[in-house]
Order: structure tokens, then C-alpha cells, then sequence
């Protein structure tokens, strides 16, 4: 397998796997699918998926900056640990509480549906950590490069992730509406493993160098 093809599939899988655990965009999409139609749920996951795109691609800008200054990537790399480490945890905690009922999103406004994904995509905070520490990650294991052709391969797997898990909850709609409670505990339960075992590794490959 090809490092181009391995990036790709990397990136993809990062993504697919963030869009998993329920939440805002997602839930909008799906509920966007049942009360409306496919096409405009489509059209909402082509907007939050872009807003994404501009996110990673200006988290990449400021990571090859920090890869100038050894000490600051270091810190990243710590940075990462804490990061996977938190949410790891907080996926596990979300996954064991009951949870309460899902408030419906307000959807008879006549916002496009594409505008509309690209404004719940730009006011999610959790995007920005989020790919800073995976990529930060990547770099460290050198399967991310600091070059225009990586970052592009990089940010297409992600684009491709992002619109599998939307479409998956978009297409699937019917059926999660009555296996969600059941859905969210086990999906958070898989995120939150995944976390904390990217976190220990991390961890371990840190500790390992330094001694």
C-alpha cells in the first residue's frame, strides 16, 4: 500500500470514526433526511463538510509553522496526549450516563440547507482541537509530511470520511430514530477506547524517545 493511499484511508477513517457520536451535526442531518428530503440532507452534509475542510487546512498552515520550532512541536505532541486522553474519557462518561431526550432542531426556517450546514459546521468548537492533536500525531509518526501533496491527500480522506458518516446517518435515519439511545452508548463507548488507546501510544512513543 502506498504512503499516498494509507494517508488517504487514514484521514478517512479519522473523520468517519469523529462522525460517529451523536451530536448537532449529525443529528440535523438525519432529522433534515426524514422530515424533508435526501436532497437537502445532502446538500446540509456537503456544507458542514467543507467548513471542516477549512479547518484542517488552516490547522495544517499552523502545524508546518510549529515544525520550524522544535520545542513548541513537542509540546503539540504532549498537547495531543492531554486531548485524546480528555475526550477519551468523556466518551466513556457520556456513554454510561443517562443521557436525556434529543431536542429537535428548529428546521422551518428557509435558510438553505447548505448554508445552514455551513454555519452549525463554523461554530463547532471541537473541530479545531480535534484535528490539531490527530494531526499533530500523524507528523510525529511521519505519515503526514509537510508538503502540499500530502496535506491535499490528507484533507480528501477527510472530506470522504466526513460525508460517509453523514450520509450513513442521512440514509439510516429511520432506523436509528429507534435504536439511538442503544446506538449513542456503544458508539461512545468504541470512540472513548479509541481515544485512550491513541493517547497511551502516544504517550508510550514520547516517554520511549525521551529515555
Amino acid at each position: 500500500m502506498s504512503d499516498y493511499l494509507l494517508l488517504l484511508l487514514t484521514g478517512m477513517g479519522i473523520s468517519f470514526l469523529g462522525s460517529l457520536p451523536l451530536g448537532n451535526l449529525n443529528i440535523t442531518a438525519m432529522q433534515i433526511a426524514v422530515s424533508e428530503n435526501a436532497r437537502k440532507a445532502l446538500l446540509f452534509a456537503a456544507g458542514a463538510a467543507l467548513v471542516e475542510i477549512i479547518y484542517v487546512r488552516l490547522s495544517l498552515k499552523g502545524i508546518g509553522w510549529i515544525l520550524s520550532n522544535q520545542a513548541l512541536f513537542r509540546y503539540m505532541e504532549w498537547a495531543a496526549v492531554i486531548i485524546f486522553a480528555v475526550l477519551g474519557v468523556g466518551s466513556l462518561w457520556l456513554a454510561h450516563r443517562r443521557a436525556g431526550e434529543q431536542k429537535s432542531m428548529v428546521l422551518n426556517q428557509r435558510l438553505n440547507r447548505f448554508l445552514l450546514g455551513l454555519g452549525m459546521s463554523a461554530v463547532n468548537p471541537a473541530q479545531i482541537p480535534f484535528w490539531f492533536a490527530w494531526s499533530s500525531y500523524l507528523f510525529s509518526t511521519g505519515l503526514l509530511q509537510n508538503d502540499s501533496r500530502h496535506f491535499n491527500v490528507y484533507i480528501a480522506g477527510i472530506a470522504l470520511g466526513t460525508l460517509t458518516g453523514l450520509v450513513l446517518f442521512i440514509f439510516g435515519g429511520r432506523w436509528l430514530l429507534k435504536k439511538i439511545n442503544a446506538s449513542q452508548r456503544l458508539l461512545n463507548t468504541l470512540v472513548g477506547i479509541v481515544f485512550l488507546v491513541s493517547a497511551a501510544i502516544q504517550l508510550y512513543k514520547l516517554l520511549y524517545r525521551r529515555g
